[in-house]
């Protein structure tokens, strides 16, 4: 097979993927979007812009890490009400990053800016909030877990970084799990379920099993495992963004050359 055959065949076969993998997520933003369009004409209303809403998310993110940061200095380690807080106040911020594109695309406030605003105060909103996570469990002593909170940190950055400098270079790069509304999501839901279950089965429950001289599991779990997923998995993400822009890349150029 001759090297322009190749390529048109390798185009071929992404565009062939594409399609199937941005339908079912097209099919699920849409149903997202039926439910909170009242609300995003509501803040129309109300007078808010794109960047006033992404400034709300940003300021509830702040939120976060100061119930983060209350928790921590908490004398009572086994008080987890402080993690369902901040759960649910993270869905709630993430609610308002959602809404700032949809208030653009529907009071016809859309800017270039308004993308750049966007972007920037989502890393910033994002660093916070692990900022709170770390700053909580180093001070109750769950320092695994903090390791982990700032590996997730670094790798949550660097899948954002990893599309913006593809796209700079020219290419597409939004591949993989753990974009930024699964991160969103994941953590809040963390969060909420570990505070649920800790009025529950209380804070300080603990699983031994018959021989294993530490426990398994403990109400903390609830919160620390998907940390340790999104420390994983954000990286997982990261990388595998590297490697489709370097093959995107390469194609790219060999296009170029067999043009010139």
């Amino acid at each position: 097979m001759e090297t322009r055959e190749k390529i048109d065949v390798d185009l071929t076969l992404a565009k062939q993927k594409a399609p199937d993998e941005k339908a079912w997520k097209a099919f699920l933003q849409q149903g997202i979007y039926k439910i909170v369009n009242p609300f995003v004409r509501l803040l129309i209303k109300l007078g808010f812009t794109p960047n006033a809403v992404t400034t709300t998310g940003f300021i509830l993110n702040i939120g976060v890490a100061v119930i983060f940061v209350v928790g921590g200095e908490s004398e009572n380690r086994n008080d987890l009400s402080y993690v369902g807080w901040a759960g649910l106040l993270i869905m709630i911020a993430g609610l308002f990053d959602m809404l700032d594109g949809q208030v653009a695309r529907m009071g016809n406030m859309g800017s270039t800016f308004g993308a750049l605003y966007d972007s920037v105060l989502d890393r910033y909103s994002e660093l916070v909030m692990f900022l709170g996570i770390c700053y909580y469990l180093m001070a109750h002593n769950y320092f695994l877990s903090s390791l982990f909170a700032f590996i997730a940190m670094i790798g949550s950055m660097m899948v954002s970084y990893t599309r913006a400098r593809a796209e700079g270079l020219g290419v597409e790069c939004k591949g993989g799990f753990f974009q930024r509304p699964e991160r969103v999501v994941l953590i809040a839901l963390a969060g909420m379920f570990c505070g649920l279950t800790a009025s529950l089965i209380g804070g300080d429950y603990k699983l031994y099993v018959p021989g294993i001289p530490f426990h398994i599991f403990e109400t903390m779990s609830v919160f620390t495992i998907p940390i340790t997923i999104l420390a994983i998995f954000t990286n997982v993400t990261a990388f595998t963004r590297l490697t489709e822009a370097r093959k995107a890349l390469e194609m790219k150029e060999r296009n170029q050359a067999l043009k010139g």
